[in-house]
């Protein structure tokens, strides 16, 4: 009996049908291009990022201090919060457009300041903020960052640019860099207040990598896997931290000077009186700090515990946000940071009522991967995630993220009584003008 023509008959395939099925992507010569292309999630770099550096560096930007708990817990955190989506919206198109510090920004997202940035990949800073400009978002130097302040806004004028401080004992050389970031340009200064003393990073004191350097014999050997590391180091300027010109004694002494156990209220009052742009401070943790910084004159604070990496067992910076809100009653903006990796993490904590987030890990992995280019897929990965998340979730615009559309799981310890964290829809929070 013949062939009936029935679906599930057999036949002889025709060539041309393969063509159809199979769609090899394009040969692709560069490979940032390529590993940045290939990338589907910030994950993804995070992978890539870890076989194409050293473990002392890799370790450098993925560890936290000492257990790492809190490290952990920030991770652990974001992944509990669930999402309550709202339906029948009328979503055809969303619009990711917010206000920080008073401007427009095409994400609610702002790059955080990471230092020593040279040592992930030779373009460094000039990268990332270079990928800040063109993703329409904030990018902040640190004052332990490898490109000065001048270079920065010489070579990426266009991008908005912030400057991280630690306020050093010698009064005089905070004020000079504070006058160098003014005469830069840059419109806002952010002030790091979680580093009395540098953390015990336990991995960085493993491999090496601690100030000054004291590299291993193990570090080394694996260094020497991966030679385009060694090369671009070799063959780029001398890592510097390069807005301290006039340092002229040792890392280890810079690190002493520049995290001043002794920094207090009136000293953030001294540096109201000295900047005249928009004030940040990064590295509140208590809601009782941040009624006090802001009623000092914060335009904007971070709930952050400086991505683990400083206290450990501190409260993770997404729990402390209903509180503090609670506590400043718009007063100031506030802006969240902490195990940021997606678009949905983003869009979880703007429903609970932050302005912003600023994410440090998430942009380097891309950096580490693939350069520029990296960085840059990493905010267009963010861009595409927040509008999906929205999109699902119902809403059309970022002022429409309210807490009715998240709730965040009890922290699974005994302060989990205490503290009601069960369904944060309910809890009546006020949530701050954007």
């Amino acid at each position: 009996m013949g062939s009936t023509g029935l679906t599930g008959s057999r036949r002889m395939p025709r060539v041309s049908e393969f063509a159809d099925l199979l769609r090899p992507r394009p040969l692709v010569l560069d490979g940032d291009r390529r590993r940045s292309a290939r990338a589907a999630s910030v994950g993804d770099f995070r992978e890539m990022a870890r076989r194409r550096v050293p473990r002392a560096v890799f370790d450098y930007v993925e560890g936290g201090a000492e257990s790492e708990r809190s490290l952990a817990r920030a991770r652990e955190d974001l992944d509990s919060l669930d999402f309550v989506a709202r339906v029948l919206r009328g979503v055809s198109a969303v619009d990711t457009h917010t206000s920080i510090l008073g401007r427009p920004s095409a994400l609610p997202i702002a790059f955080a300041p990471t230092g020593f940035t040279r040592v992930l990949h030779r373009d460094g800073e000039l990268a990332v903020a270079r990928a800040a400009g063109a993703a329409g978002v904030p990018y902040a130097l640190s004052t332990m960052g490898t490109c000065s302040v001048e270079e920065v806004a010489e070579v990426i004028p266009g991008c908005r640019r912030w400057f991280q401080l630690y306020l050093w004992s010698d009064r005089g050389r905070s004020r000079e860099l504070v006058d160098r970031a003014a005469a830069a340009g840059y419109e806002a200064l952010v002030l790091t207040v979680d580093t009395p003393v540098a953390g015990r990073r336990l991995r960085d004191a493993r491999n090496g990598m601690t100030l000054p350097p004291s590299l291993g014999l193990r570090t080394f050997v694996d260094g020497a896997r991966h030679p385009h590391w060694w090369f671009d180091l070799l063959t780029t300027r001398p890592l510097t931290f390069a807005s301290l010109n006039s340092w002229q004694g040792t890392v280890a002494e810079l690190a002493a000077t520049l995290f001043d156990p002794g920094v207090n209220f009136e000293d953030l009052a001294w540096l109201r009186e000295q900047w005249a742009g928009k004030l940040v401070v990064k590295g509140v943790q208590s809601p009782e700090d941040a009624a006090r910084i802001a009623s000092a004159g914060a335009d904007a604070i971070v709930l952050s515990n400086h991505g683990g990496r400083q206290l450990d067992r501190s409260v993770t910076p997404i729990r402390q946000l209903p509180g503090v809100l609670g506590r400043l009653e718009g007063r100031c903006e506030v802006f969240v940071d902490g195990g940021f990796t997606s678009g949905a993490d983003v869009v979880a904590a703007l429903a609970l009522g932050a302005n912003g987030v600023l994410v440090g890990r998430a942009y380097l992995y891309g950096l580490m991967a693939a350069g520029e280019l990296g960085v840059r897929r990493v905010a267009d990965l963010l861009g595409e995630e927040i509008a999906t998340a929205m999109t699902l979730l119902g809403a059309r615009s970022i002022e429409e993220l309210t807490p009715d559309l998240v709730r965040l799981a009890p922290e699974h310890d005994a302060a989990a009584t205490h503290r009601g964290w069960a369904d944060l829809s309910g809890a009546g929070f006020p949530v701050p003008s954007r």
